[in-house]
């Protein structure tokens, strides 16, 4: 009758995904696309790879040269940084919106991205992104502030950070506690992990979403010691942040993946620990949109947590690192 039936399954073997097509199967690597380099913005900031998920952005036309077991950098531009934790397959253009919010004020910016097939293998990947991310941090210390400004699976990756903190508090400890202020945007837990990595990956496809869906399920089943174990302690960390920063939550109430009630939880966690937190939940915008969505508003609460919270003396630091004894 001259039927053509075309049976699509998500087909996984060896770390690699396809689509098979009457029995034939056309592999590719399993979610993994690496970050995108970013080179530099329409502004004229400059960005160069520090390793294959960090890059450095500044104002500046400067070479940077980084020690690759040390994290430390061959020169010292003794600037305020922002440590800026991406959204998976975060695109360049739209990582540089925000990272012109902090290169205008006078920051540079450690851009830090974690692919989707990091975050499936912590063990091999976004465990050994932290690892990179606190050695940095340790290395180029300075006298300048540090803010945190993360998003969506960024909460995720600051868990692992803390959980790195945890195996050396003598040595890491006083890092985070030089931060002068945390942003969180859309921030997710990992209740919302198999809703926001489909998401992410397929954007545009709702059939792929709901079939990778159903594979990161039977992934958080099968590989617990490998994985699921890892997201559980991550959140755990993330919710008694070993960070004591005033922090500042940016979200919505249709966000399914940054969802309302768990930030809520992290939220009020923090209050309970004595965080100072401001939050802004707006009723719709979607998952790391609320910038685009609600601009104006978007930006004067980071200035005013900025301006509230990043001049803070070496007293006030010294208080706040006392308490997280």
């Amino acid at each position: 009758m001259g039927l053509f039936r075309t049976v699509v399954s998500l087909a996984v073997h060896n770390g690699k995904v396809g689509l098979r097509n009457n029995g034939k199967v056309s592999l590719r690597p399993l979610l993994s696309c690496a970050p995108v380099a970013m080179v530099c913005s329409d502004r004229g900031a400059h960005s160069q790879d520090i390793t294959k998920n960090i890059q450095y952005i500044t104002n500046d036309k400067v070479k940077i040269t980084t020690d690759p077991k040390t994290m430390k950098f061959d020169k010292q531009l003794n600037r305020p940084t922002c440590i800026m934790i991406n959204w998976l397959l975060a695109r360049q253009k739209h990582v540089m919106k925000y990272a012109n919010l902090y290169l205008e004020q006078g920051f540079d910016v450690v851009s830090v991205s974690c692919t989707p097939w990091q975050l499936m293998w912590p063990l091999k990947g976004s465990q050994l992104v932290a690892d990179d991310l606190i050695k940095l941090m340790a290395a180029n210390e300075n006298d300048q502030p540090m803010v945190v400004h993360g998003f969506s699976v960024g909460g995720y990756l600051w868990g692992e950070v803390c959980a790195h903190v945890m195996k050396d508090r003598d040595r890491y400890q006083p890092i985070l506690d030089r931060i002068a202020a945390q942003v969180w945007d859309s921030a997710a837990d990992i209740t919302e992990i198999t809703i926001g990595v489909p998401a992410a990956v397929f954007p545009k496809n709702k059939i792929m979403q709901k079939t990778l869906r159903a594979y990161m399920e039977y992934h958080l089943k099968t590989f617990h010691d490998a994985a699921t174990s890892h997201y559980i302690r991550s959140s755990q960390l993330f919710h008694t942040n070993l960070c004591r920063a005033p922090a500042l939550f940016l979200l919505s109430a249709s966000d399914p993946v940054g969802a309302e009630r768990s930030n809520r939880s992290v939220y009020d966690s923090w209050v309970k620990m004595g965080i100072k937190c401001t939050w802004q939940c707006w009723d719709r915008s979607p998952h790391v949109q609320h910038f685009t969505k609600h601009r104006d508003e978007y930006v004067a609460l980071l200035r005013t947590h900025l301006r509230d919270n990043v001049q803070l003396g070496k007293q006030e630091r010294a208080q706040r690192a006392q308490a997280t004894v």
